[in-house]
């Protein structure tokens, strides 16, 4: 018996030319080809200005609508006059000018707005790219009954776990974690993985469930602590007791860079300190 090589099949590849590429519409039984001056010869050109087609309320917009913002600023001070009207008539009135925009040949809906004694502006979706969720997912439940008593314990968690709105307390903790991966990876450290996510527990007492979340609500704003509906903390773990207060550290830790912080956690062995923030690096270090 004679053993030999399997048989392969050699695969010959050539570019295409960009004179032969071709750009055509799919009509569902045959494509419609297009020349490229055909699409010069109807391209709108760029806009140099807005055309105000009407101002509309601003609660008439729905927010799904709303896409990306610029900051706009006059062409020049002898416009900084009229800009500035604008955008107190605007404010005072509370409406949005609506208009299309064309740019990088393409047309936009767009919304005129003042926000904060300048001139935004928003581009729209059209209304026929907002899909109807009715018919796009199937397992709404609708408008579920609940009794007089769980409507008023869900109002009474969401006012005890009511705050203001300050998107400095909102951070991406997950490129913090990716930083810190990256020290870990130059440091030569071993990378600890997070915690596997809680797993779901089944069907539970809808009332029970709200009361102990309103008291867990109304007891975190009492100690300053973050409360969510599960009654944990924002990093995920039950509020640990309440620690002796030690003295201040050696050495001020507030002026260190995340890099320089980790290498001394690392230096000091400080378990967990991949997975950790800039602040909870300085914490760590000062129990040291």
């Amino acid at each position: 018996m004679s053993v030999g090589a399997a048989p392969t099949t050699a695969r010959w590849f050539r570019e295409v030319q960009l004179d032969d590429i071709v750009k055509g519409y799919d009509t569902g039984d045959e494509y419609v080809l297009v020349e490229p001056e055909e699409l010069d010869e109807i391209a709108p050109g760029r806009s140099r200005s807005l055309e105000i087609a009407g101002f509309v309320d601003l609660t008439e917009v729905d927010p799904i609508f709303f896409d990306k913002t610029y900051y706009l600023g006059p062409r020049g001070a002898e416009f900084g006059k009229v800009y500035s009207l604008l955008e107190q008539a605007l404010a005072k009135a509370g409406k949005a000018g609506l208009a299309t925009f064309v740019m990088r040949q393409h047309e936009y809906l767009v919304a005129l707005k003042a926000e904060n004694g300048l001139l935004t502006l928003h581009t729209l979706h059209w209304a026929d790219e907002i899909r109807d969720p009715e018919k796009e997912i199937d397992t709404l439940p609708g408008k579920a009954k609940a009794s007089d008593k769980e409507l008023k314990m869900a109002e009474q968690l969401i006012g005890a776990m009511s705050m203001d709105w300050d998107p400095e307390q909102f951070h991406d903790t997950f490129q913090e974690k990716v930083a810190a991966l990256i020290e870990a990876k130059k440091a030569g450290e071993i990378v600890e993985k997070a915690e596997p996510a809680a797993q779901p527990t089944g069907v539970v007492d809808l009332m029970e469930a709200l009361r102990a979340s309103v008291e867990r609500a109304g007891s975190a704003k009492t100690t300053g602590e973050k409360a969510t509906v599960s009654g944990k903390t924002a990093a995920g773990k039950k509020p640990a007791a309440k620690k002796r207060i030690r003295s201040a550290p050696k050495e001020d830790l507030s002026g260190l860079s995340k890099a320089d912080l980790y290498k001394k956690a690392a230096a000091a062995h400080v378990p967990g300190r991949s997975n950790m923030t800039r602040d909870d690096l300085v914490k760590a270090l000062s129990r040291t």
